[in-house]
């Protein structure tokens, strides 16, 4: 828990002192909030941190695995406290790659959704500057060696789980046809993949800022260039999932 507390505490610094940090995010958010379902029921964000997106999706319900500042309410991926579809929208940042078992937190997702409501990813992408951004320069792991762990197993207590990533676990389950058996139940409505070139060299929440605000224009451009080689530029991948109704494939 304190290591939880102090990186809320580093987070929000650097979200408070950084501008470009604030403005970047600020694109991605608008990105998802561009993909959201219009139904009328709830739109939450597991894993919200200091609750950064609130400030573009007004009336997002944060939610995180600890009490902070920036949360409404406390919630655990694998058990989540709303009824079966409560809501319109649940969206995860840099959350999924935590989950070490996909596929029992992608049912609870389909759970709360409403038929036609979305579960929106946004995380790490794959790619050759991806391996590197997310490999060497990175403390996480990638894990694009491991075995995916679809479900849990029996007596799984999720209160109990230690700390789990593996960065490259969306694009290894989202892009190709591997897991597609897996996702039944689901409609994969987008899958996007960004070279978000300006991201990396802002120097996110812990590293160095490598250009001056002012610049965001013109990396931005450069952004857009990119993508159109996502194999070796493509840092972020988003995906967009939407519940089938019952019984629809």
């Amino acid at each position: 828990m304190s290591q939880h507390d102090d990186e809320i505490v580093q987070n929000r610094t650097a979200w408070e002192n950084k501008p470009l940090l604030r403005a970047v995010y600020a694109g991605f958010h608008r990105r998802i909030s561009a993909e959201l379902s219009r139904g009328d029921g709830i739109t939450a964000e597991l894993g919200s941190g200091i609750g950064s997106i609130a400030e573009t999706i007004p009336g997002c319900v944060m939610t995180d695995l600890f009490d902070n500042p920036g949360i409404d309410q406390v919630e655990d991926a694998y058990h989540l406290s709303w009824p079966d579809q409560a809501l319109s929208n649940l969206i995860l940042f840099d959350v999924f790659h935590h989950l070490r078992y996909p596929g029992t937190a992608l049912a609870e997702f389909n759970r709360v959704l409403r038929p036609g409501g979305r579960l929106l990813l946004f995380e790490p992408c794959v790619s050759l500057l991806g391996r590197l951004v997310y490999g060497p320069l990175h403390p996480e792991p990638l894990g694009l060696g491991e075995t995916i762990e679809w479900w849990a197993p029996e007596g799984f207590d999720s209160g109990r789980e230690d700390y789990y990533a593996a960065q490259g676990n969306a694009s290894r389950i989202f892009l190709g046809e591997g897991y597609r058996a897996e996702l039944a139940g689901w409609r994969l409505q987008k899958t996007q993949r960004l070279s978000a070139i300006s991201y990396v060299a802002s120097g996110g929440f812990s590293g160095p800022q490598f250009y001056p605000t002012a610049l965001l224009p013109v990396m931005q451009l450069a952004d857009r260039a990119a993508d159109w080689l996502p194999a070796l530029f493509a840092t972020r991948l988003f995906v967009v999932l939407e519940a089938a109704p019952t019984g629809a494939a």
